[in-house]
């Protein structure tokens, strides 16, 4: 059983090298996505105001893009109000129905950038290729494949190394340079093991969601849209406001415009609850897009346990719920299976460099 365990473990991890490499260097990376984006964007990404100065309307907002870019459909919208942040809003071309963003002063609208495509800026690329190794649907398909495999791995190499706290902290540095590898690729592997179990579950149910969602909802292409869905004296920020008479202490921090036939006015926020792991888009209010009246509300706290679990699996996943602590340790940690693969790659050419008992029987014989 454990060697077949074995094998099975380093034949996966052979199979899924480059690909979970890959997906290792770019999620730590994007752990600090934020943070890079403000740095080699500071003008479109920042705002920098008093904290007495209120959001403009967000009609005004609305109108401002729309006017400027009028071969564009509103997506939807990123909203944030912590005078630091610049809000981020989606369009959608009339002619391709391609997906682009820009950056706006919410405080002002000031429109800070021009449309550009949503893998143009480079964590933006970098997501895309962490999460679709940019192949669109059928890297999704293969992400999806991937996280199950980097899964495995992990129950794997915990069931491998069952007995691992005996000699956890061990690294026998005046061993033989096999036996030293060893011991660095256990350590790692167990240190890093709860981490890489959650970066592999929650990533491989955000692909597969997405694989069945294009399935059943996306099996024939909707038509490019060429005007809005919503009636055309819809006011958004009247919406906004009254989200939370129907949810206590909502905070809307994105929303979507009906962007498909199926689809109407849904705000997305966080509300106040005892579970740090809560997180930012986890109730919604939606509205009709052509009435404006109120079609339904999803409050977290009132929600099924699985509901509330799955909704920590964003948090969890990108490794913010705790601050700057938890993204450097999902940063550092998210980076072992570069290290894992290093050092088991180093036992795959070891074990087939070394000699077989047959052969040295062999050896022995002639020697004789």
């Amino acid at each position: 059983m454990r060697k077949s365990l074995f094998k099975w473990h380093s034949i996966t991890a052979l199979v899924a090298l480059l690909p979970l490499i890959l997906i290792a260097i770019t999620g730590s990376i994007l752990v600090f996505k934020t943070e890079i984006d403000t740095w080699l964007m500071p003008k479109q990404m920042s705002v920098n105001l008093t904290a007495s100065q209120p959001r403009e309307n967000l009609n005004v907002l609305i109108n401002n893009i729309s006017t400027t870019h009028p071969n564009f459909l509103m997506g939807s919208w990123e909203l944030f109000d912590d005078k630091v942040r610049a809000d981020t809003a989606y369009i959608i071309d009339k002619h391709s129905g391609a997906w682009y963003k820009l950056y706006i002063n919410q405080y002002n609208g000031e429109l800070l950038s021009t449309p550009v495509p949503l893998n143009h800026n480079l964590t933006d690329w970098l997501l895309s290729l962490h999460y679709t190794f940019l192949l669109d649907f059928t890297g999704t398909v293969l992400g999806s494949i991937f996280a199950i495999i980097l899964l495995f791995l992990g129950i794997s190499g915990i069931i491998l190394h069952k007995r691992f706290w005996a000699k956890l902290f061990t690294l026998r540095f005046s061993a033989a340079r096999r036996i030293f590898y060893s011991d660095v690729h256990k350590l790692i592997g167990i240190i890093s093991s709860p981490i890489i179990l959650i970066l592999a579950f929650t990533g491989g149910y955000y692909n597969i969601a997405e694989v069945v969602h294009e399935v059943s909802e996306h099996i024939e292409p909707h038509p490019i849209l060429k005007a809005p869905l919503y009636h055309k004296d819809t006011d958004f920020q009247l919406l906004l406001d009254k989200s939370e008479n129907y949810i206590a202490n909502f905070k809307a921090s994105y929303f979507t415009f009906p962007f498909e036939p199926e689809l109407h006015i849904t705000f997305y926020g966080e509300v106040p609850t005892a579970n740090p792991l809560t997180s930012e888009y986890a109730s919604t209010v939606t509205y009709h897009r052509e009435t404006s009246k109120l079609l339904s509300s999803y409050d977290i706290r009132n929600a099924s346990d699985i509901n509330a679990v799955v909704d920590t699996f964003r948090k969890l996943h990108f490794g913010y719920f705790a601050g700057l602590p938890s993204k450097i340790i999902w940063c550092v940690l998210g980076l072992s299976p570069l290290w894992l693969a290093l050092t088991g790659l180093y036992f795959y050419w070891f074990r087939k460099a070394r000699p077989s008992k047959k052969a040295l029987a062999k050896q022995a014989a002639q020697a004789c």
